[in-house]
């Protein structure tokens, strides 16, 4: 059987639009909640920790899962949707060579960016993790932050591991899909 793109007709393309327009009420209900959560705490204490509501907030009860989980998931997949769904856009013909090339280097250089950004986290995260347990107490690791770049307004590193690790996903996806041979639209059609 000969693999083809998903078509406005098939059957798969409603629920990977429904899917898609679900994980985009879900992105954007936890950011503003998160924006607003931030902005709140900045009025009171004239700092804030960045992410870390996202990552204190359990949904839909005590002990599942937290926002930046939610949020991750919801990038993770809606991305896919929109690689599976939005295929049309990027056929032969539809962007220029030129523009495809500066796209290639663009996506690459966030792969590249997200990926450091995913490993120093990490790293960071795990020594402190370690510099912790050395006092035989394991610290709260929902709690651990980096106060840089700027000290009134650090990350805290779970929020920074996973949402910098969903940055990387995507843009190396997108780099990937991005470097296929792409065919005319006339081929593509049933």
């Amino acid at each position: 059987m000969e693999k083809r793109h998903l078509q406005e007709t098939d059957r798969g393309y409603r629920v990977f639009l429904y899917i898609f327009y679900v994980c985009a009420f879900i992105m954007l209900s936890i950011t503003a909640y998160g924006a607003y959560a931030m902005y709140t705490e900045w009025e009171e204490n004239g700092t804030y920790v960045m992410g870390e509501v996202l990552v204190d907030t359990e949904i839909p009860f005590e002990n599942f899962a937290k926002l930046i989980t939610w949020l991750f998931f919801a990038c993770i997949i809606g991305w896919y949707c929109v690689s599976r769904i939005g295929w049309k856009r990027t056929t032969k013909g539809k962007i220029g060579s030129t523009r495809m090339a500066l796209l290639q280097l663009m996506l690459l250089g966030f792969a590249i960016i997200c990926l450091y950004e995913v490993l120093w986290s990490f790293t960071v995260l795990n020594a402190q993790i370690t510099a912790g347990i050395v006092d035989g107490n394991v610290p709260d690791i929902d709690r651990l932050t980096v106060a840089y770049p700027d000290p009134d307004r650090p990350w805290n590193l779970i929020f920074s591991t996973k949402i910098f690790l969903v940055g990387f996903v995507i843009s190396a996806h997108a780099f990937y899909l991005s470097t296929r041979p792409r065919k005319s639209l006339d081929d593509h059609e049933t």
